[in-house]
This record gives structure tokens, C-alpha cells and sequence, in this order.
């Protein structure tokens, strides 16, 4: 068992608990996925920058990213319906909490002029999203070998009903919240 299972088990499940009053261990919310998203317009033009952010998602999630195309045409934006357009990857169970816990321990302090992030990017159903300006900041990009600085997109789903238990469930687990 990881120190991401026992953080939550000892730590967190009694916090939401006491502070919901849920009457089963069963009820008390946790994270159900993780997907990284990352959106490449550019690759209209250039095809070839797929390749590189594929490799790059796959190697800051330790999980082979999938392509995703374009579901319809665009013609303002020279976009033909199947054109490869982006790549993203979707982490559960083992992977998704090694991920969470590299993102709030590692990755997010290593952002430049970092204050915590925003506590009001939830969906109104307890899941949180976010969006990193440079991939960069993972440990496992090798600053050298970059072609491009691409943004990501990370979209935490939890099993909350609310934004309120999913904001205390993350506070709990450490994600950095402004005040």
C-alpha cells in the first residue's frame, strides 16, 4: 500500500467524516480519475508536433497517451474532421494517486511565482480542473529536449456530490489552495 492510501485512509477519511457527518466509510468522497489533456491547435500546420506531446504526456503520466482527433470540420480554421488535433491520458487507481501526489509535492511548487491554485475551477459536481502553462515543471521533462513549451489541461474527477466536499476532499490530500 502507497503513503497516498494511507494519507487518506488515516487522515483524511476521519477529517471528511467529522466535517460532512457521513454515517459509512463508503460514503465519504475520493478520487475516481485523473485525465491530462493537452490541446494542439498548431498541429493544423504542423502534424510532426503530435508525435513530441504524445511522448511528452506519456512520459509525466507514466501511461501511453491517445491521439484525439477533430470530430468536425472547421474550415476558418483549416480543420478537416479525423485531423489529429490534441492527446490526452487517463489515470485510475495506482497510477492516478502516484500522479496526484507528484503533482501536488513536486510539480506545482516548481511553478514560477506559484500562490496556490484557484479554489473556484469546480464543476459544480466536485471535479476540478486546471490548466498548466508549461510542461515543464514536471520532473521528467528533459529541459533540453523540448521543441515547444505546450500548456496542459488536468481534470481531477472525485466521487463528491458537491463543490464543497470535493474542495475539502483535495485540501485534505494537500492540493495548495489560495486562500
Amino acid at each position: 500500500m502507497s503513503s497516498f492510501s494511507e494519507n487518506y485512509n488515516n487522515e483524511c477519511v476521519p477529517k471528511l467524516m467529522k466535517e460532512f457527518g457521513y454515517k459509512s466509510i463508503m460514503e465519504v468522497p475520493k478520487l475516481t480519475q485523473i485525465v491530462l489533456n493537452m490541446g494542439l491547435g498548431e498541429a493544423v500546420q504542423n502534424p510532426k508536433i503530435i508525435d513530441g506531446a504524445v511522448e511528452e504526456l506519456t512520459r509525466i503520466a507514466g501511461q501511453k497517451a491517445v491521439v484525439t482527433r477533430a470530430k468536425k470540420s472547421i474550415a476558418s480554421f483549416k480543420l478537416r474532421e479525423g485531423m489529429p488535433i490534441g492527446c490526452r491520458v487517463t489515470l485510475r487507481q495506482d497510477m492516478m494517486n502516484d500522479f496526484f501526489a507528484k503533482l501536488v509535492n513536486i510539480a506545482l511548487p516548481r511553478v514560477r511565482d506559484f500562490r496556490g491554485v484557484s479554489p473556484k475551477s469546480f464543476d459544480g459536481r466536485g471535479n476540478y480542473a486546471m490548466g498548466i502553462k508549461e510542461q515543464i515543471i514536471f520532473p521528467e521533462i528533459d529541459y533540453d529536449k523540448i521543441d515547444k513549451i505546450k500548456g496542459l489541461n488536468i481534470v481531477i474527477g472525485t466521487s463528491a456530490k458537491t463543490d464543497e466536499e470535493g474542495r475539502f476532499l483535495l485540501k485534505t490530500l494537500g492540493m495548495p489552495f489560495k486562500n
